[in-house]
């Protein structure tokens, strides 16, 4: 079995566990929580870092860290994690879905300003699968009408904008350190801003709301979001070597496009000329179309949705995930439903992400491919 992740270990984690094991300090509070806060916010260029519990619980503290208020919509993609719209609600806001680009599979920049209103209060974007954002076009747009950025840089470590890092726009920006991340601490997540008021109010947020000057007395309800001292060790010496880690995510990426360019009937991922994308997920879309016009124009299709494709691929040994499910088809959000989503519904049937782990060898992506090509034939 080729599994659609497999983490790579190569520096001083081991070390830096057993360190918290014999010191004692295995929850939060420990020297390792402050060391990756500070460290990561600078790799990131941000002035603040506070590190949580999980990307789930950073989108949740960024939201309440700005403090919208029941009511307030805030504009995010369709196709996207459920933790954003999660993050939103939990917090009495409303979510306004937007459609996807069709090569970036981000949040479609021609679509948002047109679902501005008088109750809208932020935007959030999400680089999806490490491709950024068009990240001007946005600003401008939050800009002009006054609202708040909430940048989700979940799956983009070392990606850049122009340059520039993702998880360093807009006021507020999260990150995520699941097992499949760049970055990994198994578990976990960080809020990253440059305001000082922001950073404080996220440190409230993940810590039950204890009062600064008297611990156990409370002014409002938060959760329990903090993050362990050996969580935060693994991430130290995880990031002593993210620049290593980028580079093979974005080299396995060029081995895979390398051995599927040309082939017919499946959309690759992109990289646009203001990115610099870390694939972190290499996605594929199925270009299904109708039988009769494909014979007859002579175009190339993949007459099945990504699942069938899937359950193919997976009886050869080889593992893969869905695209995500859009939020506006979640039956949890069937109230937020409004407008017409059809690039998020098409990549949602058609789209599946290959193996895309960091320890990923390469004559498995030669196996993946070499497979992929004799199905579509």
């Amino acid at each position: 079995m080729i599994p659609v992740n497999r983490p790579l270990f190569i520096s001083n984690e081991k070390k830096y566990l057993t360190e918290c094991i014999d010191s004692g300090w295995v929850s939060s509070n420990g020297p390792y929580v402050k060391e990756f806060e500070e460290k990561f916010a600078k790799y990131v260029d941000r002035d603040f870092g506070v590190a949580v519990s999980s990307g789930t619980a950073a989108l949740e503290v960024a939201v309440g860290t700005l403090g919208l208020r029941p009511g307030d919509e805030v504009l995010m993609p369709t196709f996207t994690i459920i933790s954003c719209a999660l993050a939103i609600v939990a917090y009495g806001g409303v979510p306004v879905f937007v459609d996807a680009e069709e090569e970036t599979w981000n949040i479609n920049a021609d679509e948002i300003e047109k679902k501005i209103t008088r109750k809208t209060k932020a935007i959030m974007v999400v680089h999806t699968y490490g491709h950024p954002c068009d990240m001007d076009r946005i600003l401008k747009i939050a800009k002009k009408h006054k609202l708040f950025l909430i940048e989700d840089a979940a799956e983009a470590h070392g990606a850049e904008y122009n340059g520039r890092r993702c998880g360093s726009f807009g006021d507020i920006s999260i990150f995520s350190f699941y097992g499949n991340k760049v970055i990994s601490t198994g578990e976990g997540g960080m809020v990253l801003t440059n305001d000082k008021k922001y950073a404080d109010r996220a440190r409230l947020l993940r810590n039950l709301g204890f009062d600064k000057d008297q611990r156990f007395h409370h002014q409002e309800l938060a959760r329990n979001y903090r993050m362990t001292n050996m969580q935060a060790a693994l991430g130290v010496a995880q990031l002593k070597n993210i620049e290593k880690l980028v580079k093979i995510k974005r080299e396995n990426a060029k081995e895979y496009t390398k051995l599927l360019e040309g082939v017919k009937g499946i959309q690759l991922p992109v990289e646009k000329n203001y990115a610099k994308n870390i694939y972190w997920m290499y996605g594929v879309v199925l270009l299904a179309r109708n039988v009769l016009h494909s014979k007859a124009s002579g175009e190339k299709s993949i007459n099945m949705i990504a699942e069938a494709f899937a359950e193919k691929l997976l009886k050869e040994g080889i593992q893969t995930r869905p695209f995500f499910y859009p939020m506006h088809l979640q039956p949890v959000f069937k109230k937020y439903k409004k407008g017409k989503f059809p690039v998020s519904e098409k990549i949602a049937k058609y789209g599946l992400y290959l193996p895309s782990g960091l320890g990923l060898k390469k004559e498995e992506i030669k196996k993946v491919c070499s497979i992929i090509k004799n199905i579509i034939k």
